[in-house]
């Protein structure tokens, strides 16, 4: 009922977990999407065909044919963000066994689609000039035959991680917001005053905060796995919700128990909102979602093992993209569960303190 008479907590609970996991998952792409492309064709033979042929939407626009004195002119007025020169004899230099090259000429104002395109340009290319010598008389064989399987993600969909990571940090920080501002807002409407004067103890006053808007953020989560992640983006959850909906109640432990933890820190909410702020950047950063741990310094690889949003991301990933069970989350989630607990039994501790202070 707090809650609800509050329309800006509620509008932006919904926000997190609609609007921002969307716009997060699509806004931002590693892969290429309709970048522009034109050929300059100066052998006109089958293959050359083939080659044009084999780039088409979603990750390139239908390729253009341009002359060679039109590249510059194009490129500079930022028309086409790749152009490939196919020189003459092409074909047939391929055939007889002779060497030759194709130019890629890039615009690299935008870094990473150019870089990220570059490579899918180069093995399209590859591709489609193999699978046309196989079937000529010249056999060009490698020493190797690499073959690429990618698990979890085939396609490399940025959308897939990035939603699931969206709903990881949103997690985290309603969490902190929703526990810590119940507490803020009863002490600066001087309601706290009169819960003090009721047959309450400190640890009653506090669990109620931290069990109802917990259930809020499960109705969120679960709210947004399913009309969000699911039916709009289409990612796939290959494990179990409810295993990971067990997973989210273990880490509300240790949301909740900071946002009481902060709460009872700040004496007004600008104060607890700069709080929150620096504590979330911290534990969203090195928590794996947004950068491998396996990248981080070897001894602040030991600091975040202490941190439950690590594991929290660990067994989350887990679960939505490898299907994992419980047989496989289960140390992430006895050690969130272990960390959780301790925070939350040394947040009530601080928030009785305060109350008795207060008293």
């Amino acid at each position: 009922r707090s809650l609800l008479r509050d329309p800006v907590l509620v509008a932006f609970i919904i926000h997190a977990f609609t609007f921002s996991i969307i716009t997060a998952a699509r806004g931002v792409s590693s892969e290429v999407n309709n970048a522009s492309l034109a050929f300059i064709d100066e052998n006109h033979s089958t293959l050359s065909r083939e080659l044009i042929d084999a780039f088409y939407p979603p990750r390139f626009k239908r390729p253009v044919e341009i002359a060679p004195a039109e590249a510059d002119t194009g490129m500079d007025r930022g028309l086409y963000m790749f152009v490939v020169a196919i020189p003459p004899r092409f074909e047939e230099d391929l055939i007889a066994g002779r060497r030759t090259e194709i130019q890629i000429n890039i615009d690299a104002t935008a870094m990473s689609q150019a870089s990220i395109g570059a490579g899918y340009i180069r093995n399209i290319i590859t591709q489609r000039t193999s699978s046309f010598l196989r079937r000529t008389d010249n056999r060009v064989s490698a020493p190797v035959n690499l073959v690429v399987t990618k698990a979890f993600n085939p396609n490399g969909e940025t959308s897939w991680f990035t939603s699931v990571v969206m709903i990881i940090n949103q997690i985290t920080t309603i969490s902190v917001i929703l526990t810590g501002a119940a507490l803020i807002r009863e002490r600066e409407r001087g309601t706290l005053e009169h819960l003090l004067t009721m047959p309450l103890t400190a640890y009653e006053i506090a669990l109620a905060k931290v069990w109802a808007n917990g259930l809020v953020i499960l109705f969120a989560v679960a709210t947004s796995l399913g009309l969000i992640v699911r039916m709009t983006l289409h990612v796939p959850i290959a494990g179990s919700p409810l295993l990971l909906i067990f997973g989210v109640v273990l880490y509300l432990f240790f949301a909740t128990a900071l946002g009481v933890f902060l709460g009872t820190l700040a004496r007004s909410m600008a104060q607890f909102a700069l709080l929150v702020i620096l504590t979330n950047i911290v534990l969203q950063l090195l928590s794996g979602g947004t950068t491998p741990v396996e990248s981080q310094p070897e001894w602040l690889r030991y600091i975040t093992f202490f941190f439950p949003s690590r594991h929290f991301v660990a067994f989350s990933q887990a679960i939505i993209f490898r299907g994992a069970g419980l047989e496989t989350v289960w140390p992430q989630f006895a050690t969130v569960a272990a960390i959780g607990i301790v925070c939350f039994a040394f947040s009530m501790s601080q928030f009785r303190q305060s109350i008795s202070v207060s008293r």
